[in-house]
């Protein structure tokens, strides 16, 4: 193919089609990098991908994964994996056990010493392990001692002397346990596969007076895309025309449609429900939202996390440790007065029972699994290090505007004193309101529109009064909306009474409006930040599940942020607050808690988030700042994820513990075995698939954690 002749310079990244373990992939990255023109390489097991630096071709990459029968695709280039039957991709495993199976009826016939029963099982050897043996015995003349070559050592032993059936019993079972290991990363990978699939491939753009349909590549910036409903959009952009909801689950893990009209951002994936939506285009194919969370969860994959650094450096030693045991085990008790046969049985048993095949696999495939559910759920988890560092949080620090709170003001009460209405009032301060810019104001308009108030009253001399609020006539007469000083200054009669519902009102952490003549107050009006309706919830849910200590940390003042915190349940409340002060706060906390998050907005506490254990970002879908400099995003403005998220560290934490004890002691109990020798080679690799078995679905149970409604 002409793609097999292309150079490729610099760095690229291809997709790898065939891997079957970490071993086989950590012999392929040495091989790569032992290719003339490659500078350095770098495998992603769990996205199944490989960074190559340097110059090569993609045929020089596929022969330096030749054992592995690799199929090398550039990752710019789509690719349809052809999804063979089991008994077609496992041919040779259900070829193998009906050879064994002859073996044995035939040895019930003629003797298990007989050359037929001997032939049967030699070719269910051969036929079953071929594979396995072409890497085993290279990496045994390359003195590379991996479970390959333990096996092929094993099995090569026991035809050796004489254990034909015993042979052909573990070829069958190792041949076995690598098919169940290939299943669950494929398994565990289809989380971020789905994501890939998730954006049409193709477009429906308008150029000029022109429609067509073109490829998600040849889409330009500016270009016009048209959604009909029912369809998903295949690029991010900014709706010019038309109203609809759009489903942004594959996003931000919303099960709620979200209403989108003109102006408002739009994401590639998403499903459109019901509305002719025209968007223009504002990004490329390949800086799309979707397409930097696949990067970003494909990179985190690829970090190794603590346990699973430990476990490497672990199997590195302990796989030559058990070659020589087993050279000890076969050789020394013989050469002082034992049988060779019965000891040299025993060394092959300890080589079978050592294969690290349930180790190695132990933390990857929980990483994997958790980092993709993480993603399917709306969280952006970027690390093995930052999962496991989640599950570890004693401490949570909030911002508290757009954090715990809406992040802008709502109109939260309304007192009308006299005879006038409620409706009457608001349309009053809301047509006046209408000609200012302040947020408040927008708090006021946006609160008649919600009532329905008339806003088509007309208003005559509007003035504002700089720092205090507005003048203005409706009618024939002259209002006035700003702060109680105002009222102060015009010495308007205000009554004790409603002197003491403004403090009230102030001492809630509302700012308080009021309404009135030069002579009189009419009406109240008090505005706040609204705290989010799950923030209180979420604290609680903190707590239940271990964090010892919740904190809010805001720039408002002290009144402002004593209401809220107190309404929310937070343990600590820090106020008046620069981005310097929450720097010197986190770390602060992290001498005391050693594990503390900070959850903000990823811009303004960019130095908060930082310093602490884990940075968290909220609404991280369509923000480059959140996604590039948190630890760990939360897509959707949906503080519910953040326990979901500690919720499913703790567990992936709790099961690579699991995994990696339970590996180690199946190991020991079997090694206990050898002693009076009960240790049988079927018995060895039974435990061996075991153990991977248990440990690949133990992991798999991490797909179920979902975030609570």
């Amino acid at each position: 193919m002409q793609q097999h002749e292309e150079e490729i310079s610099n760095k690229e990244v291809y997709r790898v089609q065939g891997f079957t373990c970490t071993n086989c992939a950590g012999k392929f990255e040495s091989n790569v990098k032992s290719l003339p023109g490659v500078t350095d390489a770098q495998v992603n097991f769990g996205a199944a991908k490989i960074t190559v630096m340097g110059n090569a071709t993609v045929e020089e990459l596929e022969k330096a994964g030749a054992f592995e029968n690799l199929k090398i695709t550039p990752e710019k280039q789509r690719i349809i994996e052809k999804k063979e039957p089991f008994w077609k991709e496992n041919w040779n495993v259900l070829l193998s056990l009906l050879l064994m199976a002859a073996g044995y009826y035939l040895a019930s016939h003629y003797g298990e010493e007989a050359l037929v029963p001997a032939l049967a099982f030699g070719a269910a050897i051969i036929i079953g392990g071929y594979e396995l043996f072409k890497k085993g015995i290279k990496n045994l003349f390359q003195l590379q001692f991996d479970m390959n070559t333990l096996m092929t050592v094993a099995i090569i032993g026991a035809a050796a002397i004489g254990e034909w059936g015993e042979g052909a019993v573990v070829v069958l079972l190792f041949a076995i346990s690598e098919a169940l290991e290939r299943y669950s990363m494929q398994k565990a990978r289809q989380s971020i596969r789905s994501l890939m699939d998730i954006a049409p491939k193709e477009a429906l753009i308008r150029r000029g007076s022109a429609e067509m349909t073109i490829s998600v590549d040849d889409i330009q910036v500016g270009d016009v895309m048209i959604v009909k409903p029912g369809q998903k959009l295949a690029m991010d952009g900014v709706v010019i025309k038309g109203t609809s909801t759009l489903n942004q689950a594959a996003i931000t893990g919303e099960s709620v449609p979200v209403a989108k009209t003109v102006d408002d951002e739009v994401f590639a994936g998403t499903l459109n429900e019901e509305g002719l939506l025209e968007v223009r285009v504002t990004k490329h194919v390949e800086d799309t939202t979707i397409s930097k969370i696949i990067h970003l969860v494909e990179e985190a994959q690829a970090e190794r996390a603590p346990s699973q650094a430990f476990v490497d450096r672990f199997a590195k030693y302990y796989t030559p440790a058990i070659m020589v045991l087993a050279l000890g085990i076969a050789t020394i008790p013989p050469l002082l007065g034992g049988d060779w046969g019965d000891w040299i049985y025993r060394g092959l048993s300890l080589l079978v029972v050592g294969c690290p095949c349930a180790l190695v696999i132990s933390t990857p495939i929980s990483i994997v699994t958790a980092i993709g559910n993480a993603a399917k759920n709306g969280v952006l988890i970027k690390g093995g290090i930052h999962l496991e560092e989640a599950g570890r949080i004693s401490a949570v620090a909030f911002d508290k505007t757009g954090t715990l709170t809406k992040g802008f003001p709502e109109v939260t009460d309304i007192a009308v004193f006299g005879e006038h209405s409620e409706g009457e009032m608001l349309s009053i301060a809301a047509v006046i309101e209408k000609g200012s810019q302040h947020p408040l104001a927008s708090a006021i308009v946006r609160k008649a529109e919600q009532m329905g108030a008339d806003l088509s009253i007309s208003v005559d001399h509007f003035q504002s009064i700089t720092g205090k609020g507005v003048k203005a006539s409706v009618g024939q007469q002259q209002y006035y909306i700003g702060s109680p000083k105002l009222f102060d200054e015009l010495e308007a009669e205000v009554s004790s009474s409603i002197r003491e519902q403004i403090t009230m009102l102030q001492t809630q952490g509302k700012t308080v409006m009021v309404l009135g003549t030069q002579h009189e107050v009419i009406a109240l009006i008090a505005v706040a930040d609204a705290v989010r309706d799950s923030s209180k919830a979420v604290i609680n849910e903190l707590h239940s599940i271990g964090v010892k200590k919740t904190i809010m940390l805001t720039g408002d003042n002290q009144a402002t942020a004593n209401a809220i915190g107190q309404q929310l349940g937070v343990a600590e409340i820090k106020a008046e607050l620069l981005p310097q002060d929450k720097l010197d706060y986190i770390k602060k906390l992290r001498g005391e808690y050693s594990h503390v998050a900070m959850v903000g907005d990823g811009v303004n506490d960019a130095p908060a988030l930082a310093a602490s254990t884990v940075g968290i970002a909220m609404g991280g879908a369509g923000t480059d700042t959140a996604l590039e400099t948190a630890d760990i995003a939360l897509m959707a403005d949906d503080l519910r994820k953040l326990p979901y998220t500690i919720r499913l560290s703790k567990k992936t934490l709790a099961i690579i513990k699991q995994n990696v004890s339970f590996s180690l002691g199946i190991k020991l109990l079997a090694l206990m075995l050898i002693v009076p020798g009960w240790l049988t080679l079927w018995l060895a690799i039974l435990a061996d698939m075991g153990a991977t078995l248990i440990v690949t679905l133990n992991s798999l149970r991490l797909l179920k954690i979902k975030k609570e409604k």
